[in-house]
């Protein structure tokens, strides 16, 4: 099948983690142009390496050093992206999350600090790159969540508040913007096989004084399907709803779980 996204530009926040790799490397091999932003300089290489080797001939990869929390920088780094290659035609919004907290008892600088790096930025640079979308009559604006915005995730108490407010901007946004023929997503992950679950694993062990082992198998046994998710499957969901073929689908919130979420 052709996702028709030959010679698109992608724009992979967190494309160092596995996730963002993952989803970069998806869009790579249906044609589409990569700019991977992260943090991780050290991470941010090693994925667009990783992409390049997957990449079709002639598909252009960027690694781009970003710190989400500075909001300032936002206007020069796409600015840049959109000297280098015109514009930015698929959007992935995937940020890290805070650590493992109660809801309750959080310093407010906290607050304000995740509430900067995981839903002001995502919400600016969306906003920064929107113009050029409408302008082509053509956008995807793809959201990464947690399965915490559906069924709020124990000692998550933080990505599950923040994250869920990115579902109503989301929701609200796809509603805004699907005259100019752009539309705009969420896809949540259940438990995906990166860093970030075996970290999240590792912290509940220490929580509770258990081998990780011993969580993992829990966690694996109240998956329907027996087993975590491999980020490549993860990231072909996002492909799809990137393409020309997921024209008609907005405002969605896509479950890639493996039936871990017992609500309809």
């Amino acid at each position: 099948m052709d996702l028709g996204l030959n010679g698109r530009t992608a724009l992979v926040m967190g494309g160092g983690g596995g996730l963002g790799r993952a989803i970069a490397t998806a869009l790579a091999r249906e044609g589409a142009n990569l700019v991977l932003a992260d943090l991780d300089e050290a991470a941010l290489r090693q994925s667009a390496q990783a992409v390049e080797a997957a990449a079709p001939a002639g598909v252009q990869v960027q690694a781009l050093h970003w710190d989400l929390a500075e909001l300032d920088a936002i206007d020069a780094r796409v600015a840049a992206i959109e000297a280098r290659f015109g514009g930015v035609d698929v959007l992935v919004n995937n940020t890290g999350g805070p650590p493992p907290t109660p809801a309750s008892g959080q310093a407010a600088e906290a607050w304000r600090k995740y509430f900067d790096m995981m839903v002001l930025s995502v919400i600016a640079i969306t906003d920064r790159v929107l113009p050029g979308m409408r302008e082509r009559r053509w956008g995807r604006v793809i959201t990464s969540a947690s399965s915490g915005v559906i069924a709020p995730i124990p000692n998550l108490g933080m990505s599950n508040a923040l994250r869920a407010s990115l579902v109503g901007w989301s929701k609200t946004l796809a509603r805004e913007v699907a005259r100019d023929g752009i539309t705009a997503n969420v896809v949540v992950p259940g438990r995906i096989a990166t860093d970030r679950i075996r970290f999240l694993d590792e912290a509940k062990a220490r929580r509770e004084g258990r081998p990780v082992e011993a969580v993992a198998a829990e966690s694996t046994a109240s998956i329907p399907l027996g087993r975590y998710g491999e980020p490549a499957e993860y990231a072909d969901a996002v492909a799809f709803l990137a393409s020309a073929r997921a024209a008609y689908i907005t405002g969605s919130v896509l479950r890639v779980d493996g039936g871990l979420i017992a609500s309809i």
